[in-house]
């Protein structure tokens, strides 16, 4: 018997696609694997900040979780000269300068030049002196004419002289011969005096040196009229010896005295010179404050006058922590260095610099000298950092 189906209006039809099920179960697997992730994410987040603490005390570990190990100094107290450092202008100690001592005139002959070494009295040049040379011959003329009239005036005196007793010359007579011989022998010695003074003018017309020295400049020239007006004509540096001018403040110079021994470098050169103190200014520029230092040093060719210098010089001894300038440190805070406290950390202290020399850096404040002070290894630490300090002996 066949049956066949039928459908009612009222009945529904449920139809299954099994492609939209498989579709609905890989969303459903994506759903849960996303969500596992987002959970994770949370979780190691959430770990991080958990050890934050941790990993912060551990930033000063290096590698392998090892604390870096640091070499330090304890500097104390050491017996450090103490030094004045300071620039100023080199020059001559005497700086003469030599012009026409007389009437002047025309320039004849020019016997030196700049950086000739002269003796005292040498001549540096000469003044034509045709007419002094004139007057010198009139008046040595007259002294001749002066001394003629003085012998007869003599021999009148003396014949009169003789005849007084016999009655043929009377008194008066003899007192008026007397006053005329007298007179002769006056004009002798003024002749005389005016011929010394002529002479002298012509030796003032040659320019000598007043003292031995080195020509350091010349301003004169053959044919040249020159007059005492004209100024110096030459620049001598009496006996060659040489001085820096250096300028410090106000501080400094109050620990300088005279015959302190200094160090003189001139500028762009590698040769140092010894010299000593021997002025120190009394008075001190209101304006800036500084004083002027004047340091004797010897001849060399190599020092200019005119030139500048730097210059060093030792102001006695003073006890100071010293370190090596590898454990000294400078931002725009100004210097410091890092100490280590009790617990191993790193701490900043700053410093006041006091000299810097070859031996090390000389701390004027700041430091005791019984801190653990980081000898080199500051540019890469942090303060509050946590090390492992190795002592090193101070240098001494």
């Amino acid at each position: 018997m066949n049956r066949e189906a039928s459908f009612n209006r009222s009945d529904t039809l449920v139809v299954v696609d099994s492609s939209r099920r498989r579709r609905n179960l890989i969303i459903a697997v994506a759903v849960v694997v996303i969500a596992a992730v987002a959970l994770g994410v949370m979780f190691l987040g959430n770990r991080n900040q958990a050890s934050g603490p941790a990993a912060a005390a551990a930033a000063g570990k290096g590698k392998n979780g090892q604390i870096p190990v640091v070499t330090v100094v304890v500097p104390g107290q050491s017996q450090v000269a103490g030094i004045v450092t300071g620039s100023g202008a080199l020059a001559a100690r005497r700086d003469q300068p030599v012009g026409v001592a007389g009437t002047g005139g025309r320039v004849t002959a020019v016997l030196v030049d700049a950086g000739t070494w002269v003796r005292q009295g040498q001549v540096l040049a000469s003044v034509d002196r045709s007419v002094q040379s004139q007057q010198a011959a009139q008046l040595s003329a007259q002294i001749t004419a002066a001394r003629a009239n003085l012998a007869l005036a003599q021999s009148n005196y003396e014949r009169s002289a003789s005849l007084v007793s016999s009655g043929f010359v009377s008194k008066a007579d003899l007192d008026n011969k007397r006053a005329t011989r007298d007179a002769a022998a006056a004009q002798v010695q003024v002749a005389q005096a005016q011929l010394g003074a002529t002479r002298a003018q012509i030796g003032q017309l040659d320019v000598r040196a007043p003292t031995s020295g080195l020509v350091l400049a010349r301003a004169i020239e053959v044919g040249q009229i020159v007059s005492p007006a004209s100024g110096a004509l030459f620049r001598l540096a009496k006996d060659g010896e040489m001085e820096m001018r250096a300028t410090l403040s106000q501080q400094d110079l109050g620990s300088i005295r005279t015959g302190m021994s200094a160090t003189v470098t001139p500028l762009g050169s590698t040769r140092s010179y010894t010299g000593r103190v021997w002025q120190v200014a009394p008075v001190i520029d209101p304006q800036s404050r500084q004083g002027e230092v004047r340091i004797a040093i010897p001849y060399d060719s190599a020092i200019k006058p005119g030139g500048f210098a730097d210059v060093k010089i030792a102001a006695g001894s003073t006890t100071a922590p010293q370190l090596p300038q590898s454990a000294v440190l400078s931002d725009e805070n100004g210097n410091y260095v890092f100490v280590v406290n009790g617990r191993n950390e790193v701490e900043r202290r700053s410093i006041k610099i006091g000299s810097v020399t070859e031996g090390g850096v000389t701390i004027a404040a700041g430091l005791s000298g019984q801190e653990s002070v980081v000898l080199s290894a500051g540019p890469f630490l942090n303060p509050g950092q946590k090390i492992q300090p190795r002592r090193q002996a101070a240098v001494r």
